[in-house]
């Protein structure tokens, strides 16, 4: 099969010029396929701020109200999906920018109220791999925004890197992939006080022992989660590391 490379960066990455061109450099040396999935969180807060928003977090997700919605929409849609396509077009690669509506490539589903009411949140429901990969072959470069839609005309907030395994599960059926998730870390940490004591492989038996241990905490249990969920639905590699070293084989290798 041909070798994909799905890439999920942070918002902190993108939203800042010294880092979102280093990342765009790095990404455009990955040979091959590859597609773009990224957040932009901070930026929606400050633009919520300044338009007299207040953000609420709970659990570091976003309860997304009416208006909290136009602001990621015109954030995370706009703003920041646009300043990364326009920047891979200037390094020579020919991206396009995508909502989870565009194309109907990602329909989600409103998240049921249980303890939390999120708002305008979306569980993804499908994922249209086949126009995906329709794109793919033609050397256009995906470029993800967490959005998606619900078929009846509503946009919804939606986790990357939820997007970004939901997507690579659907990918993994037509090519070879290798999810990458990449933030400030060098991989997940053994201590995290100390940049250099990476976790080179986790198993589902060390993910259990590491909670157990409270060495693994907060965010990073739902994305090592996803992670899980990724390979055993066919993903060929999933690697969590520095966003300056995806096209390095280093960080944390995640396997069955």
């Amino acid at each position: 099969m041909e070798k994909l490379t799905i890439i999920k960066v942070g918002g902190k990455i993108v939203e800042e010029a010294d880092t979102l061109n280093q990342l765009l450099d790095n990404f455009s040396a990955l040979p091959g396929y590859k597609l773009l999935v990224h957040g932009g969180g901070r930026s929606a807060t400050k633009l919520a701020a300044q338009l007299g928003i207040e953000s609420q977090m709970v659990n570091g997700r976003r309860i997304t109200d009416a208006e909290t919605l136009k602001v990621v929409t015109m954030v995370y849609g706009g703003l920041v999906n646009k300043n990364i396509v326009a920047g891979l077009q200037a390094k020579g690669v020919n991206a396009i920018g995508l909502t989870g509506a565009d194309l109907n490539v990602i329909r989600s589903v409103k998240r049921p109220v249980k303890d939390v009411d999120y708002g305008f949140v979306g569980d993804v429901e499908a994922v249209n791999g086949e126009m995906l990969a329709s794109l793919i072959h033609q050397n256009i470069v995906p470029v993800m925004a967490p959005l998606t839609h619900d078929g009846k005309g509503n946009m919804l907030n939606t986790n990357a890197d939820t997007i970004a395994g939901e997507t690579a599960k659907a990918l993994a059926k037509l090519f070879d992939v290798t999810l990458v998730y990449c933030f400030e870390k060098k991989g997940v940490l053994r201590d995290a006080d100390d940049d250099d004591s990476v976790i080179p492989v986790i198993t589902p038996e060390l993910f259990r022992q590491y909670v157990a241990e409270g060495v693994i905490q907060g965010g990073m249990i739902p994305k090592l989660e996803n992670s899980f969920s990724a390979v055993e639905a066919g993903v060929s590699r999933v690697i969590i590391t520095l966003a300056s070293a995806i096209n390095q084989d280093a960080g944390t290798v995640i396997k069955k």
